[in-house]
């Protein structure tokens, strides 16, 4: 049985388990044993129905019409239970201080009850109906030591993860390419991950080529690992042909008018274990087979990982990645799930820094404290 499945089996387990214990503290008698067993069937038959949704990555049509009332009701299970376990805990403190004696007759139902499961029902709603759907501005001034002075001040905007499918449209996608070029990039970066969906891939490829001529130094495409689910393959092959949108799929391009800069950009890895570095080793090297030691490189990959190559390489002092979608979830800047190496936002390691996008789209259609976002980067010359 693969790692990721046991460890999500036990999350389950763990999470049933402590909403079970802590429903005592929601309702009693016989609408506590009504609510268990209605949280165990619940549990059980929607967290079935979602591994079995995602792991056939299938989340248009029916599916995504089931997925979403479905998350938001987990979601919203787990925010009642954080909520119930932080306020008994407090309670639990005041009386220790306050040294009151147990009393095993006590009313353990906390104060308005009802408030906990309807707090947790509006956070979710807001992450799934306003946050999902609210992109925000990042800017980041990037210093380039050596950087051409043709580069010197330019600005690359970077997109990624748009999943496009039920909960994000071709008319939205439209309207996201149209809010990168108003921001006033020069060059577009899309790191992998848009063609999730095959009734829709057509149309938005035509889109997407459709806007190049609104950056000036067009839009640049690496691929990612949904791209190989739903068809999305042969269309950012055809893409690399019709020459419209510049595909770097294990190779890189000089870009026009701006010196020794180029554009690199990696395939997906999908080994697992060892045979995952050796495999990201392999595309990064022939990515940068044709770059002189001398040139600056921009990387795109849709695994974040290869932030880590780029740094040991040398002359690429800027990665972009996405593929984690910042966890979608997050508290004060930070990712609340962070497990990925390097999950959300700037990383810096010596003179190169790699930048992990927190996605425009949402396969899983909710996120708090992790917007969506478009980042710009300008790059400015620092002589050494």
């Amino acid at each position: 049985m693969p790692g990721f499945l046991v460890i999500f089996l036990l999350i389950v387990l763990a999470l049933l388990a402590l909403s079970v214990y802590f429903l005592r503290y929601l309702a009693e008698g016989r609408r506590l044993r009504a609510a268990r067993i209605a949280l165990v069937f619940f549990e059980l038959g929607s967290v079935g129905g979602l591994f079995f949704l995602f792991s056939t990555h299938r989340t248009d049509g029916w599916a995504g019409l089931v997925t979403l009332p479905i998350i938001l009701l987990l979601v919203a299970q787990m925010i009642v239970l954080a909520l119930v376990a932080v306020v008994v805990s407090v309670r639990f403190f005041l009386r220790t201080l306050e040294n009151a004696p147990y009393d095993e007759g006590r009313r353990r139902v906390l104060k308005n009850a009802a408030l906990y499961p309807a707090a947790g029902v509006l956070l979710s709603s807001y992450g799934a109906f306003i946050e999902r759907k609210h992109t925000v501005r990042r800017d980041y001034t990037i210093p380039v030591p050596n950087l051409p002075p043709e580069a010197d001040g330019m600005v690359i905007a970077q997109i990624s993860d748009v999943h496009l499918g039920m909960f994000f449209s071709v008319e939205v996608f439209d309207a996201l390419l149209t809010e990168a070029a108003a921001g006033g990039a020069d060059l577009l970066a899309v790191t992998g991950d848009v063609f999730d969906d095959e009734r829709l891939n057509e149309r938005a490829a035509k889109v997407l080529a459709a806007h190049a001529g609104d950056f000036r130094d067009g839009i640049w495409y690496c691929i990612g690992n949904h791209e190989y689910y739903h068809d999305g393959r042969p269309i950012v092959d055809r893409m690399a042909g019709e020459g419209a949108v510049h595909v770097v799929l294990n190779s890189a391009a000089r870009v026009a008018g701006r010196g020794a800069l180029y554009i690199a950009g990696v395939d997906y890895p999908f080994a697992r274990g060892d045979g995952f570095y050796t495999q990201k080793e392999a595309y990064f090297t022939a990515a940068m087979a044709d770059v002189s030691r001398d040139a600056v490189t921009v990387l795109l990959a849709h695994h974040p990982e290869f932030i880590d190559d780029a740094a040991a390489h040398g002359g690429v002092p800027l990665t972009l990645t996405g593929h984690t979608h910042g966890s979608q979830f997050g508290i004060l800047g930070l990712p609340l799930f962070p497990v990925f190496k390097y999950t959300r936002g700037m990383v810096r390691i010596g003179d190169s820094y790699g930048y992990v996008h927190t996605g425009n789209g949402s396969w899983f259609p909710l996120r708090i404290g992790c917007p969506p976002e478009i980042a710009y980067f300008r790059l400015e010359r620092t002589v050494q």
